[in-house]
């Protein structure tokens, strides 16, 4: 609904100057810089700015900053739409577009209000009581239709176009607020020569000295921002959100930049996340004002007292000509003071039948009616606002006044939210009937509205004594002093909240967005959900956008009348990062596509790109996943690598294994814990197979450790969980045996790794690194030897997990093309060439040896075959649940081997294994975790996981690959393809 515009002639903190239009649902509306959405909006007298979330009620703004719970919008359109963005903290700019939300086929006409004639059925926790049946299978059904209709705006589809970067920075002292406590805290330590960042979401500094008309307030603030500015060690962020608090004094930090509207060609960024180190911080964050609660108090028209304060003073709009107040608090005298100084007629309800006597004089020499032990109770109207009935002790009757604009005011909550981030219970104070921080870290200061000192003078004297106690803490010298300014002063007694006890007919809210209402809060306490957590999810009070900031605290007054007990014993909801929403883009930065995680190149990689090698991303590695002289595709060339290495010698890039190093008196023992074979008897010169379980008994990783002297060992581990090794590692000798001498060290960069396989890999080797013997003598199966070769480092361990005669060689990083040129020029003769990841993997497959998809943190020992490995006798991780029944149960899914029996028939990995002539559904009896193709056998194998495993070899299976809707006839066999024996390692 449209009024005519409100916008007055003068005043506010606009530039007149500078005319602004913009886009709104294909009307082309004017708006000055300076002003907010919201603002722009009201003053064009559009009142009616979206529907609430389940009955889709008609709303209105409520209030002007980051609180608001209605007027949320769309902005921009195509790639660059954003959904759910409030219009009370959008800064307009020109060419902005909006849009509402929640309404179809528009707000205006919404068919969806239906709704409300359903609101018996939608109470709270509907969703748990209605969509439980029939069947058991209903929610299936249901859970389509629940997710349509859910949510207010639409996220878009399309790439978005724009730039987000990422920032780290550092300060002596962060202030977060530049209202007049923030602002005074800057200035006192500013002085002292501390670095300062001083933080404001806000796109001017000032906060309350914005909305009071007040010229001292205006003239102090104009003097203190361009001594600020003026201050080479002092950064100001406007438009700044912190978004959380955390340890060690860190902030994160948001910074909106589309007034600018950057350039993404140009690497202009639309926001930017900011992560903050700061040795103190003070939180200077303010407070928010609470609603309140009546019959109807959700009509469009109604909002707080301090937001029509603020489009007052602040934006120039009058938002009426008639006007009621209602308050239980002081600050909502000084709002009616300038309504009526701006020509409008103005009531003023308050709950207390004692106000103060200066207040009434004030208000009484304006002309503003004051009706005293007064409260509202229903307001009438529905797209907007016609009036509001009021009962107070000066009346006998209940009074009807009309009017076009309520303003109510319940007080204030402090915007503790920061504080406890970290943690921190706030604490319940009786004279602001609300909870501030508790006590706060080692160089953390709090100043202001968020201590619940609401005067001006107040916030300001709190601010200089922060700024002064922050700058002896950093152990600097207090500056040259300075005089506050002779604000009005502006009082904020108060009498704590009725809710509940107006009568009336209609929905009274206390969640405006989620429309939750008193009745739903009686449900949830007859229900039992009356904890402040249980409160929150089965109602969803506090849940929207808003993050309750409006909502908690009346939500939590009422629950507690409902139990009988006092505010502070019915407790609080925790607040976490973020403080009010982000975007998805902000959050990830430059972290996208390429750079959504650092790549990881192997030494050896710009070889490999120049001589043919075609990548594969493993993990975070890039590795060499074939060679183009072995074929064209992975499907083809795989097969010839497989082919060279059985018949004669294959060179391997193995630098991505994990190579940890570990030393110590104590490295024995610490590893014949870890594993679970034994490595304390381990001889020097010598290597083993080990494996490694978790907590709860399943397989963590598999690898080889060598022992090349009394106390020092080198460990591989496999590529894909390289990092969660080391991690346990570190956790092991930190936390649970700080008894053991042990240090260990991650190598993994250090060192290039290559293996060379094949049954003429000793020959090539001879050839190429003359001088080392690698005859059986000296360095026979699993034996390891340390080395120098013409001054280079070099490691060697004979170990194979192809099945042929192999070795692995690791030397310095920067000699790994040095080692692997020589390596293919020495076995040129011999046919030598590189292979890559694909056949290095279907070679393990043909061996039977375990890769990286068996090892998916749920299989144990015995599911893989490893069980005899483990020494029971000794204390390892994972040994006491490895006995758990149903870790031992015969039914288990195991490793098996597989290989096809339809001649020219494939098998593909992830396929779902079936007994023969069982009905092909659900999750079968397994699956193939590894598949290639076998050079040697001339047909495709695989190993897999099977219930019952080798207890069923012979048997013929079914392999089912739904995504192409095959089947496959296969046969269960054992998982070692060739040499069982391992007559060819050991030639």
């Amino acid at each position: 609904m449209s009024h005519a515009p409100q916008r007055l002639p003068s005043g506010g903190h606009l530039d007149r100057s500078r005319p602004l239009s913009f886009r709104f649902e294909g009307r082309t509306l004017t708006g000055f810089a300076g002003d907010s959405l919201a603002s722009a909006l009201l003053a064009a007298g559009i009142r009616l700015v979206g529907r609430s979330f389940k009955y889709h009620r008609p709303r209105g703004f409520l209030a002007a900053g980051v609180e608001e719970p209605n007027g949320l919008f769309t902005l921009d359109e195509g790639a660059r739409s954003t959904p759910n963005v409030a219009g009370t903290v959008t800064e307009l700019y020109a060419g902005l577009i909006a849009r509402r939300q929640n309404g179809w086929p528009s707000v205006d006409f919404d068919l969806m209000a239906v709704n409300s004639l359903a609101a018996p059925l939608l109470g709270a926790g509907f969703y748990y009581k209605t969509f439980m049946g029939p069947r058991r299978g209903s929610w299936m059904h249901y859970e389509r239709f629940i997710r349509r209709a859910a949510g207010l705006g639409r996220a878009g589809y399309s790439r978005d176009p724009d730039r987000y970067e990422i920032r780290h920075a550092y300060a002596d002292v962060a202030i977060v607020g530049a209202g007049p406590a923030g602002l005074a805290a800057a200035l006192t330590a500013a002085r002292s020569g501390a670095r300062i960042m001083l933080i404001e979401q806000d796109w001017l500094a000032g906060g309350q000295l914005l909305i009071q008309a007040d010229a001292a307030a205006e003239t102090w603030r104009a003097r203190v921002l361009a001594e600020l500015r003026g201050r080479a060690n002092v950064e100001i962020l406007c438009r700044t959100t912190a978004l959380g608090l955390y340890d060690g004094s860190t902030l994160a930090l948001v910074q909106r930049c589309e007034t600018l509207r950057p350039d993404s060609a140009r690497g202009q960024a639309r926001e930017l996340t900011i992560t903050l180190r700061a040795r103190s911080i003070i939180l200077a964050t303010g407070a928010l004002e609470r609603p309140l609660v009546f019959p109807g108090n959700d009509c469009p028209g109604i909002m707080l007292g301090g937001a029509v304060r603020c489009y007052l003073n602040r934006y120039a709009v009058r938002l009426g000509t008639r006007i009621v107040l209602a308050t239980n608090n002081d600050s909502a005298y000084a709002t009616a003071v300038d309504l009526a100084g701006a020509g409008m007629a103005v009531a003023l309800a308050d709950q207390r039948r004692r106000p103060d006597a200066q207040l009434l004089e004030r208000v009484a020499r304006r002309g503003v009616r004051v009706l005293t032990g007064a409260r509202i109770v229903a307001a009438s109207g529905g797209r907007a606002l016609r009036g509001a009935r009021i009962s107070s002790d000066s009346s006998a009757h209940e009074e009807s006044i009309a009017c076009e604009l309520i303003g109510m005011s319940g007080g204030w909550n402090p915007a503790l939210h920061l504080s406890s981030h970290t943690g921190i219970r706030p604490v319940y104070r009786d004279d602001i009937d609300g909870f501030v921080p508790g006590d706060l870290a080692a160089g953390h200061y709090a100043a202001g509205a968020v201590t619940g000192s609401y005067g001006s003078r107040a916030a300001l004297a709190e601010g200089m004594r922060a700024g002064a106690e922050v700058a002896r803490f950093l152990g600097r010298a207090a500056g040259e002093p300075w005089t506050p300014p002779e604000l009005t002063e502006e009082a904020c007694s108060l009498e704590p909240l009725l809710i509940g006890a107006a009568s009336g007919r209609g929905k009274a809210f206390v969640d405006f967005q989620n429309d939750v209402t008193t009745a739903d809060l009686r449900i949830a306490h007859e229900e039992g959900f009356s904890s402040a957590e249980h409160l929150k999810r089965y109602t969803t009070l506090g849940m929207g956008t808003d993050q309750g900031k409006t909502s908690n605290l009346n939500g939590l007054r009422l629950m507690a009348g409902l139990r009988e007990i006092a505010l502070p014993d019915a407790g609080t909801t925790t607040f976490r990062p973020p403080y009010s929403p982000v975007s998805i883009g902000a959050l990830a930065g430059r972290s996208v596509g390429g750079h959504f995680r650092p790549t990881r190149r192997s030494p050896l990689h710009e070889w490999h790109a120049a001589h043919g090698g075609v990548f594969i991303e493993a993990g975070a590695w890039l590795r060499a996943w074939y060679y183009r002289w072995a074929g064209d595709s992975a499907g083809s060339a795989y097969i010839e690598e497989m082919k060279l290495v059985r018949s004669g010698v294959g060179l391997a890039d193995v630098s991505t294994l994990g190579k940890i190093d570990v030393q110590g008196p104590d490295a024995a023992e610490f590893l014949n814990r870890v594993y679970v074979n034994g490595f304390a008897r381990l001889p020097i010169g010598k290597a083993r197979y080990g494996v490694m379980l978790n907590d709860d008994a399943t397989v963590l990783d598999d690898g080889t450790t060598a022992r090349f002297s009394e106390n020092a060992y080198f460990m591989t581990t496999t590529t894909a969980h390289a990092a969660e090794v080391m991690s346990q590692l570190e956790f092991l000798l930190q936390t649970a045996w700080t008894d053991l001498q042990v240090n260990v060290t991650s190598l993994t960069d250090q060192w290039a790794g290559m293996c060379v396989a094949g049954p003429k890999s000793r020959t090539a080797l001879q050839l190429a690194l003359p001088g080392i013997d690698f005859t059986d003598a000296a360095i026979e199966h699993m034996g390891v030897r340390e080395s120098v070769f013409e001054q280079v480092p070099l490691r060697i361990l004979r170990l194979s997990f192809s099945g042929e005669l192999a070795y692995e060689l690791y030397v310095p990083a920067d000699f790994g093309i040095w080692l692997w040129e020589r390596l293919l020029a020495a076995g040129e003769q011999f046919g030598m060439r590189p292979y890559g990841l694909e056949a290095l993997a279907s070679l393990r497959i043909e061996k039977g040896h375990v890769a990286g998809l068996e090892l998916d943190h749920r299989t144990t020992l015995d599911d893989l075959g490893l069980g005899k490995l483990a020494r029971d006798e000794k204390a390892y991780i994972g040994r006491e649940l490895r006995s758990r029944e149903e870790l031992q149960a015969p039914g288990r899914w195991s490793l098996v081997g597989i290989e096809v029996l339809d001649e020219g028939a494939r098998l593909r990995s992830g396929s779902i294994l079936f007994a023969m002539g069982e009905p092909l559904r659900g999750h079968g009896r397994g699956y193939l975790s590894s598949v290639t193709w076998s050079v040697e056998l001339g047909k495709y194998i695989a190993l897999g996981l099977y219930q019952g495993g080798l207890k069923h070899a012979g048997e013929e299976i079914v392999c089912a690959y739904p995504l192409k809707y095959e089947t496959v006839r296969a046969r269960i066999v054992a998982p070692v393809f060739i040499d069982a024996a391992g007559a060819r390692l050991h030639a």
